[in-house]
């Protein structure tokens, strides 16, 4: 999404001839595709642990913090493969986003108009605002120390880039249309 940004603000003429068919599709296969290794990894590496004690996780899904603590003996190469994981499968994107968005904002600065400016931000806010979200609450979720883990926390958290992040999608992606907005206005005003 942010490289479709990217395209449609920094090199308008050619967003037709790179965003096409063939372009979507490869996008869409290479983050699918791209995050299988990374979920095999992580299954096998959950397989090889033993637990002594009770297979009762005190969280909502089947997360890795929460069932390395239940794993017996030391854990430390399993927690310390979960933060090269994160680092690669989530820093990384992060920051290609935020360098996209930089080149983004910049393009944008120069544009000549005050109406043009407003178009490409609000083209382009919406999709920063769920990445933020989404981005922010699963890495304070896993970069955050082993010790400092609290069970209610990372509930909350998990629930937050797992149920409230993705719900907020549509409503965030809808306040761009006119019409939306307008019907909002009318029901915040009649209360």
């Amino acid at each position: 999404m942010s490289y479709d940004c990217y395209v449609a603000i920094c090199n308008p003429l050619h967003y037709p001839l790179v965003m096409n068919l063939k372009k979507c599709h490869q996008l869409a296969s290479g983050a699918w595709l791209g995050g299988m290794p990374v979920q095999v990894g992580q299954t096998w590496q959950i397989f090889s642990l033993h637990f002594c004690h009770s297979n009762q996780i005190n969280h909502f899904f089947c997360d890795i913090p929460p069932i390395l603590k239940l794993a017996c003996g030391d854990t430390s190469v399993h927690e310390v493969s979960v933060y090269v994981v994160v680092i690669l499968v989530g820093a990384v994107p992060f920051m290609l986003i935020l360098v996209s968005y930089s080149k983004i904002i910049g393009t944008i600065l120069r544009l000549p108009t005050a109406q043009g400016r407003t178009k490409a931000f609000s083209t382009c806010s919406s999709h920063l605002l769920v990445v933020v979200l989404f981005f922010g609450s699963a890495s304070i979720t896993y970069f955050r120390p082993t010790s400092s883990h609290s069970a209610g926390t990372d509930k909350l958290l998990s629930l937050f880039y797992t149920i409230v992040t993705p719900m907020f999608n549509p409503v965030i992606y809808s306040l761009r249309n006119q019409e939306v907005l307008a019907a909002l206005r009318r029901l915040l005003l009649q209360t």
